[in-house]
């Protein structure tokens, strides 16, 4: 199973209140990624590849009558050749967001196309040998939803055994063990930002261990990086926002059914599907 990046040392500029009680301003970041469609082949350069022409279509009817929230739409492509995968990597791209879910002694690989709520979804085995390969229609694909953890462990919020220089992790975990009792399919987040609270690295040590680690982790590229780990408990998640020179800059943990943030939102997917819709007819 793969760990979560757990952050073992101090959370950067402004995690701790000073003496003055003033605020340090952060760099503004100077780097983003960027992602652009590859330009398409000519419809004639394509017209011996039947398969990936009528999954586009596939994909253009799919995409139209997605809305978010819905069970993600599935589009199989194992039937297909590798001329065929090849061109619709070229034609869909690779977006900000890149997934892995280890689940079962496999791995799902899942990554963002640059039309947003459209995935690349490959299931290797421990050898690495592709098992599965589709596309999926979704906010978040369906991997992530029904990844499993151990949900018949209970948190510790024991105090025997903790290090010294241990503060105020035992009172987040209580609270984080109480949010989790209380929580039901549905439930708005509860966040606790971490930035915020006088944390020592034995704190983070402690509560990285106390929480484990989960099936998912996500990758979302933009002006720097937010990582998002699943922990050993459903509906817990650890979420870091790095700015673009990788500092650290905002430490949350959520208990959620899938933290806002990696979810694709309704206005994300809707022009996504007028491209397709270029795209599809381009090809048709």
């Amino acid at each position: 199973m793969k760990p979560i990046d757990i952050p073992v040392v101090g959370i950067g500029p402004g995690s701790q209140p000073d003496d003055g009680d003033q605020f340090e301003f952060m760099n503004m970041p100077r780097g983003m990624f960027r992602h652009d469609l590859i330009s398409l082949p000519e419809p004639e350069d394509i017209a011996d590849l039947p398969a990936a022409r009528r999954l586009l279509l596939d994909l253009k009817a799919a995409i139209g009558h997605y809305r978010c929230g819905d069970p993600a739409i599935r589009l199989d492509m194992n039937g297909l050749g590798a001329r065929e995968r090849d061109l619709l990597a070229q034609i869909l791209g690779e977006g900000e967001v890149s997934i892995t879910v280890e689940q079962d002694g496999h791995r799902i690989q899942i990554q963002e196309s640059v039309l947003t709520g459209v995935w690349r979804v490959q299931t290797l085995d421990a050898g690495n040998r592709l098992l599965d390969d589709a596309l999926e229609i979704a906010d978040i694909p369906a991997a992530v939803r029904s990844a499993r953890t151990a949900d018949d462990r209970h948190l510790d919020t024991s105090l025997e055994g903790l290090p010294e220089g241990v503060q105020n992790a035992p009172a987040l975990l209580v609270e984080i063990s109480d949010q989790l009792a209380s929580h039901q399919p549905g439930d708005p987040a509860h966040v606790i930002n971490l930035t915020l609270l006088p944390l020592t690295n034995e704190d983070l040590i402690v509560l990285g261990e106390r929480l484990g680690a989960g099936p998912v982790t996500i990758l979302s590229r933009g002006y720097g990086n937010c990582r998002i780990g699943s922990t050993a408990f459903p509906g817990l998640w650890w979420i870091k926002y790095y700015n673009s020179q990788d500092a650290l800059i905002l430490n949350t943990i959520e208990i959620v059914d899938i933290p806002s943030v990696a979810l694709a939102a309704p206005e994300d997917i809707e022009a996504p599907a007028e491209r397709v819709n270029e795209i599809a007819e381009l090809y048709a």
